[in-house]
C-alpha cells in the first residue's frame, strides 16, 4: 500500500481512538459521584440496621419501643402511656451540633404527632424534656391530628414560633424528605424539595418570638447555639430513615 493510500486509514484510526477516549472520560464523573457524599463531609446518623449512635434522653440506651423496621427507626406506639410510649421517650444523638446540614426522611401514622428537635441540652436534672431547650420542626398528620388546627403547629412549622409556607407535606403513611440547615444563626427548612421556612436565631426578634410563645417561661429554651438532635416520642407511630448530617 502506498503512503498516499495509507494516510486516510491512519486518520480514521486516530479519529476512533479519540472518540473512545472521550467516551471513557465522560463516564468518570458518574463513577466519582458515588463517593461524593463521603467526600463532601456527609456522615450517617443512622446505619439502617441498629440504634447505634442514639440513646433515650437522660439514659444510656434506647427504649425498646424504638425499633429498626425495614431500614427505618420506628417508634412502636402500641403501648402508649399518657402522651408518650411506655419504654420509649425522645431519643438523641451522641454528638452535639451547631452549624450543620441535616437530611432525613420521615413518615407519620394517621392522626400522628412527632418532631425533630434541635440544639438539645441533655441535662434532665435541669431540663426534664428535650423540648425544654430545643426548638422543634413539627412532624404531623395535617389531615388528622388536632394540632393541625393550631397556627404554627402544622408539619414543617418551627413549632409555636414560625409557620411554614408553602405546605408541601404528604399524607399520613407517605415519606417526606426534610433538610434542616443551621449556619451562623440562620435556619432554613426544605421539605419535599421546597424551601418552607427561614429564621434568624438568637437575635432580639428571636427572643421576642419566644417571649410570645408557650416556651416563654422555660429558661434556656432556644438559647443554645449547639446541642444534640432529638427525635420525639409523642405517643404515635412514626418512622425516620436516611438520617445524615454534614457539619458546616
Amino acid at each position: 500500500m502506498t503512503l498516499r493510500h495509507l494516510l486516510p486509514v491512519l486518520s480514521m484510526a486516530a479519529l476512533f481512538a479519540c472518540q473512545s477516549s472521550t467516551s471513557q472520560s465522560s463516564m468518570a464523573p458518574e463513577k466519582a459521584s458515588a463517593s461524593a457524599p463521603a467526600a463532601s463531609g456527609w456522615k450517617p446518623l443512622f446505619d439502617g440496621k441498629t440504634t447505634t449512635g442514639w440513646h433515650t434522653y437522660g439514659k444510656t440506651g434506647v427504649g425498646k419501643a424504638w425499633k429498626v423496621d425495614d431500614g427505618a427507626l420506628h417508634l412502636d406506639a402500641s403501648n402508649k402511656k399518657d402522651w408518650q410510649t411506655s419504654d420509649g421517650g425522645d431519643i438523641v444523638t451522641e454528638g452535639s451540633y451547631g452549624n450543620f446540614h441535616l437530611k432525613l426522611d420521615w413518615k407519620i401514622a394517621a392522626n400522628g404527632n412527632s418532631g425533630i428537635i434541635l440544639f438539645v441540652q441533655e441535662d434532665p436534672a435541669k431540663y426534664k424534656y428535650t423540648w425544654h431547650t430545643g426548638p422543634e420542626i413539627q412532624v404531623l398528620d395535617n389531615n388528622g391530628h388536632p394540632d393541625a388546627k393550631i397556627h404554627k403547629h402544622r408539619a414543617g412549622d418551627l413549632y409555636d414560633l414560625i409557620a411554614s409556607s408553602p405546605e408541601t407535606v404528604k399524607p399520613a403513611g407517605q415519606w417526606n424528605q426534610v433538610e434542616i440547615i443551621s449556619n451562623k444563626g440562620q435556619l432554613e427548612v426544605i421539605q419535599n424539595g421546597q424551601k418552607v421556612l427561614t429564621a434568624t436565631l438568637w437575635d432580639d426578634n428571636w427572643k421576642q418570638m419566644i417571649a410570645g410563645s408557650k416556651f416563654a417561661k422555660m429558661g434556656g429554651f432556644g438559647a443554645f447555639q449547639s446541642g444534640k438532635i432529638a427525635l420525639q416520642d409523642h405517643g404515635d407511630n412514626v418512622w425516620y430513615r436516611n438520617i445524615m448530617i454534614r457539619e458546616l
